[in-house]
């Protein structure tokens, strides 16, 4: 057991630490899109605040909050500083898969003494894994936009079991957990159009060994969570029996959410500051059209909030009835809660670029303008291989409802 650094803490004061954090977050943006990935300060930031811990067992030093709470967190820390809340919610989330999948053992080994953990994570298989015989499996590749790498403790990856002999077809996948000490980052993350500070550096392992209960036959896309998890049952909480899909669909709606709250901070900001050509004296604040603009947008935002919290407690729901008995948490659901979350990211999206980005001023797409930073990132989450899931989940979605096979359906090119 692994003592919680605040016992008292509650997740209303969780979240409010985010808000809190917000102003500093937004001073840092060029300081983070300069290094490529956020600075040490916003580091022992999360550090003190408990970022990192929001869905880490109790057992190991975790506050064990739900998803709503996560979600909450993501959304105001991407409300600050869009490539930091990618960054912080693509390495604080993969907790929740680590903590499902692996045993007591595993588990004691990788929280260790303090509970430090944090994991950047891909869904790509890359490279292979050779078992040497000796207890342990070998590691070999080099895993792209793994985000949050810089201040990752582990690497939650995917790779293929190396053939029987030469010619023969790759093995099943390999689900692997390396610790730090076994991987390098690769000074790769330049160039991108936007979220340049999320740290999505490449990581590479060179014949990296790790212990064979570090490492799973399965597939991030398709965990085997039905009846409960070794998880689940070793800290009591269905939480950790949840289908990964739909949850990371989530982390990139409340990243869009955030930033398309952002994009209207921004725009509330420029409006009231923006004299009139022809009056001076006013400033567009005072103008209906773009009254109306700003409030439309935020109409949807908040829309999409709501249906992304709802959804998160639906999640939470199901998993609780996985454990239970009472309903599985079959890939059907997973499809129709990832769509959910899908659809609230593309309504934030939507009124970043056609609304707010388009009525603001081309003055504010120059370089070093937060508005442009906003649109950058924004058009660059949804490049994102979550959104390029819409199409499959679509006719996955409207198979199971009409009582079709849809797990034929690939939600990766």
């Amino acid at each position: 057991m692994i003592a919680v650094p605040e016992p008292a803490l509650t997740e209303r004061e969780l979240i409010e630490r985010a808000v809190e954090l917000r102003p500093a977050l937004l001073e840092r943006q060029p300081e983070t899109e300069r290094l490529t990935h956020y600075p040490k300060d916003t580091h022992e930031d999360f550090l003190r605040a408990g970022f990192y811990r929001v869905l880490q067992p109790r057992r190991y030093g975790g506050y064990e909050f739900g998803l709503p709470t996560f979600y909450r967190v993501v959304t105001e820390t991407a409300r600050g500083c869009p490539s930091t809340g990618w960054a912080l919610s693509l390495t604080a989330a993969h907790v929740l898969q680590v903590a499902g999948l692996f045993d007591e053992k595993a588990q004691d080994e990788i929280f260790g003494d303090d509970g430090e953990f944090r994991a950047a994570s891909t869904v790509v298989p890359i490279g292979v894994a050779r078992p040497d015989g000796d207890g342990h499996v070998a590691l070999d590749g080099t895993w792209p936009y793994s985000s949050g790498a810089p201040y990752s403790t582990h690497y939650l990856g995917q790779t293929l079991r190396a053939p029987e002999k030469p010619g023969d077809p790759p093995g099943p996948f390999v689900l692997f957990l390396a610790p730090r000490a076994i991987w390098t980052v690769v000074d790769d993350w330049h160039g991108a159009l936007g979220l340049r500070g999320s740290g999505s550096n490449s990581i590479r392992i060179d014949e990296g060994r790790v212990p064979t209960y570090l490492t799973r036959e399965l597939s991030l896309l398709d965990l085997p969570v039905e009846g409960g998890t070794p998880g689940s049952k070793l800290h009591g909480n269905a939480m950790y029996a949840g289908r990964a899909p739909s949850f990371y669909h989530g982390e990139l709606a409340a990243i869009m959410i955030g930033t398309a709250y952002a994009a209207a901070d921004e725009y509330a900001r420029i409006i009231a500051e923006r004299p009139l050509i022809a009056d001076p004296a006013r400033t567009r604040s005072e103008l209906h059209d773009y009254q109306r603009h700003l409030g439309e947008a935020l109409g949807a935002i908040h829309t999409a909030e709501a249906a992304l919290l709802r959804n998160a407690e639906d999640w939470m729901e199901a998993c609780r009835r996985n454990v239970s008995g009472e309903t599985p948490f079959t890939s059907a659901e997973d499809n129709r809660l990832a769509l959910v979350f899908l659809t609230a990211g593309r309504m934030a999206w939507d009124v970043l670029q056609g609304i707010l980005f388009r009525t603001a001023g081309s003055r504010y797409a120059r370089d070093g303008e937060r508005m442009q930073r906003y649109f950058r990132d924004a058009a660059t989450c949804w490049t994102h291989v979550g959104p390029t899931m819409a199409e499959p989940l679509y006719r996955r979605v409207g198979r199971d409802r009409l009582g079709l096979p849809s797990d034929d359906i690939p939600l990766l090119p």
